[in-house]
């Protein structure tokens, strides 16, 4: 990649997330953390209102805006697939507005590229979520957007019933299922729920605010944690693995 087009990426990637790390821009970028300081560094000094600094993360100054950029054909057709598989999956809501923001990206594409992308041969055919569930998943969704707690009658794998008052904190799409994470003020812990296991769901009037240890970021770093806690067991040579009387068990 050429030095300016680098450049260029580092920045689209910096205005795209609120905060970002040297190490996540130097494995986009296939570069070495030192090479993204540098980069860094010679954009500030060129006028572009990067903030922050190394070892924290960096972030786009308010009121900086970049050309309007136009989508290769490739860009195109992956943008065409990813919309036309997720449409399928998500709630009425959410699939109208890919629809119509896929519109509005093949509208100011050359003729060329949107003929090519129009006529991608990749379909996924909506077999996915019934309207029930497709309702129930826009309810969910408003809910965690809107830091509206909810009251879930849910009945697990096992058949038992149970009523819970949570913060939503996200849905997640599993390949064959959706999942609410939430905080359980029942549990006062993080758990998940099967979208497809709630019975009833109530959108409570109450609203909640992030607090420290009870947030989607905070879910995030413990299952990240326990996922390499799970990696390390599992590359430790069986000699090594505790016994049932050790500490560990």
């Amino acid at each position: 990649m050429r030095r300016a087009d680098r450049l260029f990426q580092l920045v689209q990637l910096i205005r795209g997330r609120r905060l970002t790390t040297a190490a996540f821009l130097a494995q986009r970028l296939e570069v070495s953390e030192r090479t993204v300081y540098r980069d860094v560094a010679d954009l500030q000094h060129q006028g572009v209102p990067i903030e922050g600094e190394a070892g924290v993360g960096y972030r786009l100054g308010a009121g900086f805006e970049l050309p309007p950029l136009m989508f290769t054909q490739d860009e195109a057709s992956a943008l065409v697939a990813a919309a036309r598989m997720t449409q399928s999956w998500v709630d009425p809501a959410m699939a109208r507005n890919i629809e119509t923001g896929l519109g509005k990206i093949l509208s100011v594409l050359p003729p060329a590229a949107r003929v090519s992308a129009e006529a991608l041969a990749l379909y996924a055919p909506a077999l996915g979520l019934d309207d029930a569930l497709r309702t129930r998943l826009q309810t969910l969704r408003e809910a965690v957007q809107a830091h509206q707690k909810l009251r879930l009658h849910y009945r697990d794998v096992s058949g038992d019933a149970s009523e819970r008052t949570v913060r939503p904190l996200g849905c997640f799409y599993w390949g064959k299922v959706w999942t609410l994470s939430t905080w359980c003020e029942l549990r006062n812990d993080f758990r998940g729920f099967r979208v497809d296991r709630m019975e009833a769901v109530e959108v409570l009037d109450t609203r909640f605010q992030d607090e420290p240890g009870k947030t989607l970021a905070d879910l995030l770093r413990q299952v990240k944690a326990e996922a390499a806690r799970h990696k390390e067991w599992a590359q430790k040579p069986p000699a090594s693995t505790p016994g049932p009387d050790s500490e560990a068990s």
